[in-house]
């Protein structure tokens, strides 16, 4: 023992056990997470063809739900990446928007730059609102930089919409209950930060996806979720 205390070999091998003990506590810990997180995916709220934002095929075997802020420059990044994922998927995956405005850091502007997205949905359908996110995405600089008195109208104009309609529409108020019911929808599968996305199997399993994360990350979970029957 004398010889074996002087080598340091207990105080090695003490220390070896307690790395794997810790590395142990760290994988249950992950394993904790991933469950939880997997959970709180699966009340995620089914997508409605007459409510949600649908881009690609409707019927498509795979959704991947986003929940996103107009002012996030992560949303901003990620934006492109959903887009090649849907177009480069042969019809086999749908994109559905939904709202997540993080008010404590984007107040007012994120909230009401939803509402404009679904100003531009009620008059001009679907596919307006697609084309409101894509060049919002596109125009602006994320992180309250943006002059929306004078880019919303801008947007409304390039899409096509009426100008005294649509301004009449983000006076009204009559959205916001919708950004609002789509934020709690967030928070209830999960979501704290934007943006925040589940990709959904055809069978309902679910896929959290945190972040703004990189095509093949994304494409990864997008390829299981195709092989789930």
């Amino acid at each position: 023992m004398k010889e074996l205390r002087e080598s340091g070999a207990i105080d090695r091998a003490v220390d070896a056990g307690i790395g794997r003990f810790l590395e142990r506590q760290r994988a249950e810990a992950e394993q904790r997470e991933r469950r939880e997180a997997d959970t709180r995916a699966a009340k995620l709220r089914p997508v409605s063809k007459g409510r949600d934002h649908i881009r690609g095929n409707p019927d498509a075997p795979v959704t991947l739900v986003e929940y996103s802020d107009f002012e996030c420059p992560f949303c901003k990044s990620f934006h492109p990446t959903v887009k090649k994922l849907v177009d480069e998927s042969g019809g086999r995956v749908r994109w559905v928007y939904r709202h997540f405005p993080l008010d404590d850091i984007h107040p007012v502007k994120a909230r009401k730059e939803a509402v404009a997205s679904e100003c531009a949905a009620e008059l001009g359908g679907n596919d307006a609102f697609w084309k409101f996110a894509d060049r919002f995405f596109e125009l602006t600089p994320s992180n309250n930089r943006t002059d929306i008195d004078a880019v919303l109208p801008q947007i409304a104009r390039e899409i096509g919409l009426d100008k005294a309609r649509f301004a009449s529409c983000l006076a009204s108020g009559r959205h916001d209950r919708r950004v609002a019911e789509d934020a709690q929808d967030a928070v209830t599968s999960g979501g704290r930060g934007t943006p925040w996305s589940i990709i959904v199997s055809k069978g309902g399993r679910t896929y959290p996806l945190a972040g703004a994360q990189p095509y093949a990350a994304a494409k990864q979970l997008v390829e299981l979720a195709l092989e789930e029957k």
